[in-house]
C-alpha cells in the first residue's frame, strides 16, 4: 500500500523550465503576490518550476496569508461590533479571540485536506499525482481570497470580500498546469476541485459557527450600495455600485446551467481568413451542481496556427463578472513584447505578445461568464483579435440570456 502520509521535506520533481527569476527588487513574497495576481499565468509558469516542501509552503506562504482574514475580522469586531445604527454589540475579548483562532486553525487544515483532494483527483483526469505540487496550488490559488479578508476590518467594506473570489480564477489557470492535466480535461478537474473546495468551506463554517453564531448580527453593508469608489493599492479602484450588482448576478446564476457543448461548438468558424481549421473539439462536465462546458478549433495557415477556444463555466464563470466592479490594469514591457490586463468596452480582456517568436494570446470575458481566447504563432497580435471577433461576441452574449 502506497504511504499518503505528508513529506514534509521532499521536493518537488524537476519540472519544465520557467520564466527567468525576478530581481531581488522585485522578490519576495510582495512581489509575488502582485504577480500572482496581475501576472498569474506567468507567475503560474515560475510556480510550476520551483523545487519546493509542504512545510516550506506552509511556513513561508500558508501560515502568514491564512492569518490575514482571522486577524482582520477579530479587528473589526473589537473596534465596531456587530450592530446597526443604534444598537451595538461588541463580544468580549476572548470569544472574539477564540473565534479567530479556531477561524485560522481550521483554514490552515482546510488548505492541507484540500491539496489532498486535488492530488488524490489527478490521476481520474489524466494528471500526475505530487502532493507539492497540490499543495503549491492550494495555497497560491488562496492568495487573492485571504487578501480580501483585510476588508473585515471595517464593516461597511466587508463586501469587498467578494473580491476573494478571483482565487478561482487563479485556481483554473495553475491546477491544470501543475498537475500535468491536459487541456481537454482541466475544465472538468477545475469544476470538481472548485466543488470540494465549497464543502470545505462549509464544513468550515460548520465548525466555526458554534462559536460566533450566538453573536452574529448585521453590519451596515447598506452604506456601500449606494455607489462611489474605492482605492486599493497597487490594484486599482472599485467601483461599490457595480459590485453590489456583481453580488447580485452570483446570487442569481447559482442555479444556471451550462449551453451545451454543442452550442458553442457551433460558434467557431470553419475558417480564420487564411487560416483553416483543421480540427475541432468539444466537452461538457456536471460536478456537484456546478457545471461547464467548452468547444475548441485549431486554424492552420502554412507554419502558423491559431487555438480557438470557447468556454462557459455557467454559476462559476459568474465570479468573472468581478471584473468589472475591479478596475485593475496592469502592464509589462519587455525587450521583444508585453502583456497587459484591462478594461475594454466593459469586457475583462488580456493580450500578451511576443514579437520576436511572433507567440501571443489575446481573450476576452464575455457576459460574466464565458471566456473567448485565442492564442498560436501569428504574424500579428491582431490575427488573435480577429479570431477573437469572428466568434461573435453578441453571439456569445445571446447564449447567456
Amino acid at each position: 500500500m502506497t504511504d499518503e502520509r505528508p513529506n514534509l521535506d521532499k521536493p518537488s520533481p524537476a519540472a519544465p523550465a520557467a520564466p527567468a527569476a525576478m530581481s531581488p527588487a522585485e522578490g519576495g513574497m510582495v512581489g509575488r503576490i502582485r504577480r500572482i495576481l496581475l501576472e498569474p499565468r506567468a507567475e503560474w509558469a515560475r510556480i510550476d518550476g520551483e523545487p519546493d516542501s509542504v512545510g516550506g509552503l506552509f511556513a513561508r506562504w500558508v501560515v502568514p496569508l491564512a492569518a490575514i482574514p482571522a486577524i482582520a475580522g477579530m479587528i473589526g469586531l473589537l473596534l465596531f461590533g456587530y450592530g446597526t445604527w443604534f444598537v451595538v454589540y461588541r463580544p468580549p475579548l476572548a470569544v472574539v479571540v477564540g473565534g479567530a483562532v479556531v477561524r485560522y486553525v481550521m483554514t490552515l487544515l482546510g488548505t492541507f485536506v484540500l491539496a489532498l483532494i486535488i492530488d488524490a483527483l489527478a490521476p481520474s483526469f489524466g494528471g500526475t499525482k505530487n502532493r507539492v505540487q497540490a499543495v503549491k496550488v492550494a495555497a497560491y490559488a488562496a492568495t487573492a481570497s485571504w487578501l480580501a479578508g483585510i476588508f473585515a476590518i471595517v464593516p461597511s467594506l466587508a463586501m469587498l470580500s467578494l473580491l476573494g473570489l478571483y482565487s478561482l480564477y487563479l485556481l483554473y489557470l495553475g491546477l491544470p498546469r501543475l498537475m500535468k492535466v491536459a487541456e481537454d480535461k482541466a475544465l472538468p478537474y477545475t469544476l470538481v476541485t472548485i466543488g470540494a473546495a465549497l464543502l470545505l468551506a462549509i464544513v468550515v463554517g460548520l465548525v466555526v459557527a458554534p462559536i460566533s453564531a450566538m453573536f452574529a448580527g448585521r453590519t451596515a453593508l447598506e452604506s456601500a450600495a449606494g455607489g462611489g469608489t474605492v482605492s486599493v493599492p497597487g490594484a486599482g479602484t472599485i467601483d461599490l455600485g457595480k459590485l453590489q450588482q456583481t453580488a447580485d448576478k452570483m446570487k442569481a446564476a447559482q442555479e444556471a446551467k451550462a449551453v451545451p457543448p454543442a452550442a458553442l461548438q457551433a460558434l467557431l468558424p470553419d475558417a480564420l481568413g487564411g487560416f483553416k481549421r483543421t480540427e475541432i473539439s468539444s466537452a461538457g462536465a456536471n460536478a456537484g451542481g456546478i457545471g461547464g462546458s467548452e468547444a475548441e478549433g485549431r486554424y492552420v495557415n502554412g507554419d502558423n496556427a491559431i487555438r480557438l477556444k470557447v468556454t462557459d463555466m455557467a454559476a462559476a464563470g459568474a465570479l468573472a463578472a468581478l471584473g468589472s466592479a475591479l478596475h485593475v490594469e496592469s502592464s509589462r514591457q519587455t525587450e521583444t513584447g508585453y502583456e497587459k490586463t484591462g478594461n475594454v468596452d466593459g469586457r475583462m480582456t488580456s493580450e500578451k505578445w511576443d514579437g520576436k517568436s511572433h507567440d501571443g494570446s489575446y481573450s476576452v470575458v464575455v457576459a460574466g461568464r464565458f471566456l473567448v481566447e485565442a492564442e498560436g504563432n501569428v504574424p500579428s497580435i491582431d490575427a488573435l483579435k480577429q479570431a477573437v471577433a469572428a466568434v461573435g461576441i453578441d453571439k456569445v452574449e445571446a447564449l447567456a440570456r
